[in-house]
């Protein structure tokens, strides 16, 4: 078995490539991570910046190869870390995941390497900087709830996109504000973000957040006048590198709050998305951006406004559709190409207050062409009638002895015909 990994990412968190030698290369899967079916490699180093999956934060990803990798700029400027070498050598593995197993690092690869070979890393830079704003974002935030509310964070989940943290207690919509506002004057101090390693005498004395018993060497990660908390994970090494934080929602979860955060370029594509949303909307308005709510709400009620006309209008036109119908003729089917909000119910309700004994309506869906179906009676149970047309027409729906309704697949002579037939035979 392979001597423990050396952490680099400990000793240097913004170190971006290193050069190791494999120590272990084990084909097929281990007992942890995630299987996509695909055969890989996991490849075991004496050293690496790979952060493994832990502490509520996803692995690093990133490239081997058997040659130096080397930063490259791409059309828009920006810095390409691998990509461009994956398609011009052929040693240029993809590193999809990392799992670290009795203090050994595993890094899931697409190609293997000799044990023995001299192999050179490189992290998918972007990436795992995004996810150490958002940790140290993070800690301020939970270490601001715990010295104003004294709530604990019970849990966090750092996904690709966005952060969330569950607090042990409810916190109000203005509280919330303003936590983001004092988290981001801590970033504007650009404090250092100190990691220490106590002995077991000094942790005894030191006051520190922790979710779970640890056993071994506990690793402290401080930032003066904010937090202190027991972390695995990799941070910036000053606030001023999150930039901003944003707390973009909570929701109550388990007796506390789920409360969702954006930092660093996160919140900053999350500002650019809803500015261009804001600006779209109010250009369709033609409203200021800072007018847009209002008028949202003005062409709401509009909107509101026009529907309720239109129900009005559609049940007059019913009224006299159901003035037509001839009561005598079974179960009697109406066919519409469209109906708004309950509007086939409604059109139901009143052939049967009109004297129809069964009445069944089909209108066509204009999302899948499927027929939608309201079937009612004021004296027949027509539950039975409802199985019977869903097992001829493969349809899906129920309901209760006075009315059932759902979806079916058919054509309208088809099902004219079937209702007809049936008639004959369920109305006895």
């Amino acid at each position: 078995m392979a001597d423990m990994t050396r952490k680099l990412f400990y000793e240097d968190s913004h170190q971006k490539s290193f050069v190791a030698t494999v120590t272990e290369c084990v084909a097929g899967s281990l007992p942890m991570g995630k299987d996509d079916g695909v055969k890989r490699y996991w490849i075991a180093l004496d050293k690496t910046a790979f952060f493994p999956e832990g502490g509520g934060q996803y692995a690093d990803t990133g490239f081997l190869s058997a040659e130096p990798l080397e930063e490259g700029r791409g059309t828009d400027g920006d810095f390409v870390q691998g990509s461009r070498f994956e398609a011009r050598r052929e040693g240029v593995a993809r590193i999809t995941d990392v799992q670290e197993k009795d203090g050994i690092i595993y890094h899931k690869s697409d190609k293997a390497f000799a044990v023995g070979s001299v192999v050179y890393g490189m992290l998918d830079w972007d990436e795992r900087f995004g996810k150490m704003q958002q940790h140290t974002g993070e800690h301020i935030v939970s270490g601001l709830v715990h010295a104003k509310f004294g709530y604990d964070n019970v849990g966090f989940h750092l996904a690709g996109t966005y952060c969330t943290m569950d607090f042990s207690g409810e916190i109000g919509e203005e509280d919330l504000r303003r936590i983001e506002w004092l988290a981001n004057e801590a970033v504007v101090k650009n404090l250092d973000v100190e990691v220490l390693y106590p002995t077991k005498e000094a942790l005894a004395g030191m006051e520190y957040r922790s979710k779970i018993e640890i056993e071994g060497q506990v690793r402290i990660v401080v930032i003066p006048g904010y937090d202190t908390c027991a972390c695995c994970a990799p941070h910036v090494k000053k606030t001023g590198e999150i930039g901003l934080i944003r707390l973009t929602d909570s929701q109550r979860y388990k007796g506390g709050v789920r409360v969702t955060m954006l930092c660093g370029f996160r919140a900053l594509e999350d500002y650019r998305q809803k500015s261009m949303s804001v600006r779209r909307i109010s250009n369709h308005l033609c409203v200021k951006e800072e007018d847009v709510f209002a008028a949202v709400e003005r062409v709401k009620g509009e909107c509101a406004q026009l529907g309720q006309k239109l129900a009005d209008k559609q049940k007059e036109i019913f009224t006299y559709k159901v003035k037509e119908i001839d009561k005598d003729e079974g179960i009697t089917c109406l066919f519409e190409e469209a109906l708004e909000g309950d509007g086939g119910r409604s059109l139901m309700n009143l052939a049967l207050e009109a004297g129809v004994e069964v009445c069944a309506v089909f209108w066509k869906s204009e999302k899948d062409g499927a027929y939608r179906y309201c079937i009612g009676s004021a004296r027949k149970d027509v539950r039975d009638l409802g199985k019977a047309l869903n097992m001829r027409f493969q349809g899906r729906g129920g309901g209760k002895a006075e009315m059932v309704q759902g979806s079916l697949m058919g054509e309208e002579k088809d099902l004219r015909e079937w209702m007809r037939k049936e008639s004959g035979e369920w109305l006895r």
